[in-house]
This record gives C-alpha cells, structure tokens and sequence, in this order.
C-alpha cells in the first residue's frame, strides 16, 4: 500500500544541519525539518492554548484519503544500539532510505491504524492504543523485527496527535487517522532480515471510509492468506496482492470482496480491510482468527459490546452458504468502524440484508463511536485522554 522512492512528496529543504547531526549514524534521513530545541520547549509552546485551533479544512467533506498535516515523528533502531532510541517530532515530508533497504526489497515492514477523536468539549481521545501496539509487538516477532515498546508506540502516538491537533475534525465530523509504521531501512541485498529499522508515525483527518451502500462480491479464485502466512498480522505485504481482483470487484459496482479460505475454499473469513459478523436471532458469529484473519480491535471491541447487549457471540468456521440465511451481516474495522452489509453476491446468486437506524449494526455502531468520542461513559478503559 505504499510506494516508497527516493523522494516522497516535496522537494529537499536546505537547512538540515540540527537534523542530520541527530541522524548522523541512521540509514533513513527524514528531508524534512525537525522542530527546533527541546521537544518541553515545542509543546510548551504548541499545545498551551486553551481555545480549539482547526485547520483551513472542509470537514464536511473528508473522505478517506492524504490530507497533509504538519508532523510526523520518527524513531530508529540500530545495530550499533540494538534499541529504538532518540524519537523526534520532526514536519511531515519527505524520506529517504537506500534502495537496497529490506522494505522497498523484500516487503519487510509492518503498520497499524487508530483513530483520535475530538471530543464535545474539545477535548481530544484515543481508543486502545496500546492494543495496537502490541499487535505491532506480535506483527514484528512474526517479521523477524524489533519493535518498539508499548510505552515508545504509545508516546510517539500520543506525540503524533498533539502536534497535528488542529487536524483532529470537530466533534462528530471525522477522526483523526493515525498510521504507524515499522519498515526495514537497512542495506540489505540478501535475503535476509534488516540490521536496521524505522519506526514512523504519521496521521491525516479521514470521514467515512465506505459510502454508500457496502455490497459484497465473494472472491473464490484469490485468497487473501494462507494458513502459515501472514494473514494474522499487518504485514504491509498483505494487502496489494488483492488489488487486482479488488479492482475488477469494483469495476463491477461491488464495494469490496469477501475472501475464502484457503484450505477448504468454503469458509469465509474477511473483507480487504475488514471482519466481518453474521446474525442470526440471538447469536453473532464471526471467523476464528487463527493465522489467516487479522484481530481487529475494533472487532475485539464489538464482541464485547454485543456480549453486553446480551448476544451471544462466537468465533467459529463460518461456510459460505450460512451467509444466505442470516438476518443482517456487518463489517468492522478501525477505517470503517462499523457497518452493515447491503448485499453480498456469490456465484451470481445475490442475497440482500436488512439495513437502516433499527439494524443491530447501527445500534452498535451508536455504542461504539459514543466511547470513542466520550459521549458515553467509558467503563471499559478503553480510552486515553491526551488533549
């Protein structure tokens, strides 16, 4: 999903010296310019006022989609140190690495997605981040990487935020996405592992990721994992092998695809970003995560939401044929929280499912995004207050 090359979206600055001295010994070279003096100094200075200032933006508007923000920040882990060490605020721009760095040869690299959200008093939250850091502690074992720890991932994200508050959208008009990123930037010819390793974190104002109906197109030729692959992880090389039949999905009217299993090639497992859950009365199902399916957070999170509502909630194999008697099917996913599926279409034969505000997807989705901005009490401690 990301192409990097030796420049990245704008032209090299000239004043770099404080910068370069700082990465002296590091294979990747932030062109950008880092804030000036102490970070105490720059959040003191940054973060001191009390009125909510929001950028030039049409928040009405948003998509999922780039917008530009101010920072980034940027951490980095040598084989001389053998740590991540010294992380920095520094403005968003471009990047340079060898072009014989692991990521850009042999796809060795990890990111994770949350969301910030503002909430009614302009206060600003995060949800679980540190789920999401240690998804990225597991994603790194599996890649053969170091990680960063809970502490660094949080406070770099946390960091992140802060520096691009005046992205985060007003109450109720969109989030703030937030992209952490784990790559190899070492020279690396060999097949092997990275001696060094970059840990970046970015963030843009993001709306709705699907809009409009979310209708489903079985693939049952590509299957997005392998039992024994990386399908459990956020493998950053998981995702572009599925773009062309994504593609051609959409070419057709489909919003997305829903993919098999591997082995069987009957069980359904998820979508290219997304989980997926099947009612049927009392009982949401969803696929077991055992290598192949990413677990989401946010479906970490639903299953305990709908297990409060009183459902029963299970993880289990799920055959294609279940998915044309259930009484509603809905995806989750940080991207697009939660939401229903309209219809999902499997060898020409179309099934269509309940929608609208009375929908168990909607009900949930009310839940959920009412603990991500503080409209509801959060008696789970799900949430970070970071503004």
């Amino acid at each position: 999903m990301f192409m990097f090359s030796r420049s990245i979206c704008c032209a090299k600055l000239n004043q770099l010296s404080t910068f370069e001295t700082l990465f002296s010994n590091l294979k990747l070279r932030p062109y950008a310019t880092p804030l000036i003096g102490p970070l105490q100094t720059c959040e003191s200075r940054i973060y001191s006022r009390e009125k909510a200032e929001y950028a030039n933006v049409n928040w009405d508007e948003l998509g999922f989609a780039l917008t530009k923000t101010d920072y980034m920040y940027v951490m980095n882990f040598t084989e001389e140190e053998q740590k991540f060490f010294n992380g920095t605020l520094t403005r968003f721009g471009n990047i340079e690495m060898c072009p014989s760095s692991g990521i850009l040869n042999y796809g060795q690299g990890l990111f994770e997605g949350l969301k910030a959200y503002r909430k009614e008093d302009e206060g600003i939250l995060l949800f679980r981040p540190q789920e999401n850091a240690l998804r990225m502690k597991m994603g790194a074992d599996r890649m053969c990487m170091p990680s960063p720890t809970v502490d660094q991932f949080i406070d770099a994200v946390k960091k992140t935020v802060l520096a691009n508050k005046r992205w985060v959208p007003p109450y109720g008009r969109g989030s703030l996405y937030v992209r952490p990123l784990l790559m190899a930037t070492g020279r690396n010819l060999g097949v092997k592992p990275s001696s060094d390793y970059t840990f970046l974190v970015y963030a843009s104002p993001v709306g709705n990721y699907h809009k409009g109906d979310l209708n489903l197109m079985v693939e049952d030729y590509v299957h997005r994992a392998i039992p024994g692959g990386t399908g459990g992880i956020k493998a950053v090389t998981n995702y572009s092998p599925v773009y062309k039949p994504l593609t051609e999905a959409k070419a057709k009217g489909f919003s997305d695809l829903l993919f098999l299993d591997a082995l069987t090639g009957s069980n359904i497992e998820e979508g290219s970003a997304c989980n997926i859950f099947i009612l049927k009365g009392n009982v949401i199902s969803t696929p077991t995560t055992h290598g192949t399916i990413l677990p989401g957070i946010t479906r970490k999170s639903i299953m305990e939401i709908a297990s409060d509502f009183g459902y029963q909630v299970e993880e289990r194999a799920i055959q294609i044929k279940e998915v044309f008697d259930a009484e509603e099917v809905f995806c989750t996913g940080t991207a697009m929280v939660v939401k229903s599926v309209a219809s999902i279409t499997y060898q020409g034969k179309r099934i269509g499912y309940k929608l609208g505000a009375e929908t168990l997807a909607q009900k949930l989705h009310a839940t959920l995004t009412g603990i991500q901005t503080g409209l509801i009490e959060d008696k789970l401690g799900w949430t970070t207050l970071i503004d």
